[in-house]
């Protein structure tokens, strides 16, 4: 808890640095829900990739907030929506090295719900 309590702290920091605090302290506490649920996705979900892409490329809207203070869907939700694409591929590729094991310990992810079938993730 030690280390996690560091990282938080490490996290807030970050948050306090930039230059629309508030605006970016809000924006950056929107994706929490999502940093909270990932760890668990394998559990109860047969996409836990789409949900990490959805929370490691949420620094798409941090980063324009940072330096804009606001937020331009037009111009940020493609950037987003290829980076949780692009993080789903990758991620799909290196879960299938983890099939059997999550097999066993009755855990999901889309290696085994697309199962052999790449055209599905890869075109």
């Amino acid at each position: 808890t030690g280390f996690l309590a560091g990282q938080m702290t490490a996290g807030l920091g970050v948050l306090l640095s930039l230059p629309y605090t508030s605006f970016c302290f809000k924006l950056g506490a929107a994706s929490l829900p999502f940093v909270f649920l990932y760890p668990t996705a394998k559990r109860w979900t047969k996409y836990p990739q789409l949900f990490l892409g959805v929370t490691f490329n949420w620094g798409v809207f941090m980063g324009w907030a940072a330096n804009e203070g606001s937020v331009d869907l037009g111009v940020l939700m493609p950037m987003y929506v290829a980076g949780v694409c692009w993080t789903m591929i990758y991620d799909t590729i290196y879960a299938h090295q983890d099939k059997k094991d999550d097999e066993k310990l009755g855990l999901k992810s889309t290696a085994l719900t697309f199962g052999e079938d790449k055209k599905v993730m890869y075109g």
